[in-house]
C-alpha cells in the first residue's frame, strides 16, 4: 500500500472536501432532529436513605456497628429492587408498569463508603418519577422491618419534581454527531483516493511505473 505523506493527505481531503461536509452537515442535522424532536425528555428524581448503627442500651458507636450498617447497604440495595418491593410499589401507585419496566426506571447506589443510599428514578413525566422514587422508599422501609425485624433505615430527603430533563444531552449528542460525520466524511474521502486509479497527475506516472515522464499533453478546450 502507497505510504501517504503529510501533503498528499491534506491534498486528498481539500479535493474531497464537498464530500465531507455533506456528510458531516447529514450527521449534524440528523443529530439535532433526533435529540430535539424524536427523543424523548427524560426527568430524574431522587431519593437517599440513611442505614443507622444500632446502639446497645444508648452507649456510643462502635466500629463493628458502623462497618454492619455499611455491609447491609449492599444487601438493601439488592432488596429495593426485588419483585416483592416493587409489586407493592406498582399496588400502591396503582400504575400498569410490568416488574421490568419499572425496574429499568430504578436505579440504586451507595454513596461513596457511607450508609447512604440514593434510589433514582428517571421518566418521561417528572411527577411520575417523583412518586415512584418515594413510593419505592417507603416500601423498602416497610418490607425490611418485615423481613429483617430491623428498624433501622430513614428517609433523609424525599424525592422531588424535577423542572429539568436528565436525558437527552442536546450539547452532547451534538458534539458526537459531529465528530462521527467529520470521521465518515473523511474515511469515505481515503476511500474513493485509493479506489481511484485514473490518471491525473505526471506524478502518479512517477510513483505507481517509475518511469520519468518525458512531456506532457496540455488539455485544450
Amino acid at each position: 500500500m502507497e505510504e501517504l505523506d503529510l501533503r498528499d493527505i491534506i491534498d486528498i481531503i481539500t479535493k474531497r472536501i464537498w464530500i465531507i461536509a455533506a456528510i458531516t452537515i447529514f450527521a449534524l442535522l440528523m443529530g439535532i432532529i433526533f435529540s430535539v424532536f424524536i427523543l424523548d425528555d427524560i426527568y430524574a428524581s431522587s431519593t437517599t436513605l440513611i442505614v443507622r448503627e444500632n446502639r446497645k442500651d444508648g452507649g456510643s458507636v462502635q466500629l463493628s456497628d458502623i462497618n454492619l450498617a455499611r455491609n447491609l447497604v449492599d444487601t438493601y440495595s439488592v432488596i429495593i429492587k426485588s419483585d416483592r418491593v416493587l409489586e407493592k410499589v406498582v399496588t400502591e401507585l396503582r400504575s400498569d408498569l410490568s416488574l421490568g419496566q419499572l425496574r429499568n426506571k430504578i436505579s440504586v447506589r451507595a454513596e461513596g463508603n457511607t450508609e447512604i443510599i440514593r434510589i433514582s428514578v428517571e421518566d418521561i413525566n417528572p411527577e411520575t418519577a417523583r412518586d415512584i422514587a418515594n413510593s419505592v422508599a417507603r416500601v423498602f422501609i416497610n418490607e425490611i422491618q418485615e423481613l429483617m425485624d430491623m428498624d433501622n433505615v430513614q428517609i433523609i430527603d424525599e424525592a422531588r419534581e424535577q423542572s429539568s430533563p436528565v436525558k437527552p444531552n442536546v450539547k452532547l449528542n451534538i458534539a458526537i454527531s459531529l465528530i462521527l460525520g467529520l470521521m465518515l466524511g473523511i474515511g469515505l474521502a481515503f476511500i474513493i483516493e485509493l479506489l481511484d486509479k485514473t490518471i491525473k497527475e505526471p506524478d502518479f506516472i512517477e510513483k505507481q511505473l517509475g518511469l520519468p515522464v518525458l512531456g506532457v499533453i496540455p488539455e485544450i478546450e
